[in-house]
């Protein structure tokens, strides 16, 4: 039977067509107005409006403030969510003490947070990076937890022989290693819910890409307001394309 597994290369060719085919779609779906004019720009329109968001200084200005707290965030969810995963997972006793809060917690998404942020933090940056935060905070906590569970029972047996038997040693020789490959991916998927968070966190006045693509949209400014979803999908693309070279380097001793 015929091998259908693709290459890199045949891969990255067919994704580059389809991507064709879709803004060749999208074009013509506008050109010969089969959506009512106004509700959605046609790609030959992003390229100007493009060009003056940067002619204005408003897309590199909003970038820069979207930014300053989303890296903040993602940093406080990443090492809070996992290192609460990693406890809860690893300490029977703190797990079902924490079992309730879990479950009680967890549904409520970032937006319905937002009254308290600005109750708590007023209309700025720490606001807007609390709210991203607890986003990315729960995608690592349940990956830390996952992976911490998963680890081979067996593996704690053979580290207590060779003298690894209490918790920290245990933590840093087999917890750690064994679970590397699941708390990198609840990182990286951390990476695409903290822009995923970005609109949520800028919906109450703090600048940034979400801020501008409400304005855009207030004004009926289809295009400016796709012109910001592509920058924040590009963002996106480069920071999970940098972390997935980070990642490698990290799991390299696994073969």
């Amino acid at each position: 039977m015929k091998d259908l597994r693709l290459g890199g290369r045949e891969r990255l060719l067919l994704g580059s067509v389809g991507l064709v085919l879709l803004f060749a779609i999208w074009q013509a779906v506008v050109r010969f107005q089969l959506v009512p004019p106004g509700l959605l720009p046609a790609p030959s329109e992003l390229w100007p409006a493009w060009m003056s968001e940067i002619s204005g200084g408003f897309w590199q200005q909003s970038i820069l403030d979207s930014l300053s707290h989303y890296v903040f965030g993602l940093l406080i969810g990443s090492i809070l969510g996992n290192g609460a995963g990693l406890i809860c997972g690893s300490v029977p006793l703190v797990d079902a003490a924490t079992g309730g809060i879990v479950r009680l917690l967890r549904p409520i998404p970032g937006l319905a947070w937002v009254p308290f942020a600005i109750l708590w933090f007023g209309l700025n940056n720490a606001g807007a990076t609390f709210v991203i935060a607890i986003s990315v905070f729960w995608i690592n906590f349940y990956a830390a937890y996952g992976a911490v569970k998963s680890v081979d029972r067996e593996l704690y047996e053979v580290a207590a022989a060779f003298g690894h038997g209490s918790f920290l040693a245990r933590l840093l020789h087999v917890t750690l290693p064994a679970a590397s490959p699941g708390l990198l991916a609840g990182l990286r998927t951390g990476l695409g819910q903290g822009w995923m968070s970005v609109v949520a966190a800028e919906l109450f006045g703090v600048p940034g890409i979400g801020a501008r693509m409400m304005q855009a949209s207030s004004l009926l400014a289809t295009d400016v307001v796709v012109v910001y979803m592509v920058t924040m999908a590009g963002l996106y693309a480069l920071t999970d394309f940098l972390f997935g070279l980070v990642r490698d380097r990290l799991l390299r001793w696994q073969g």
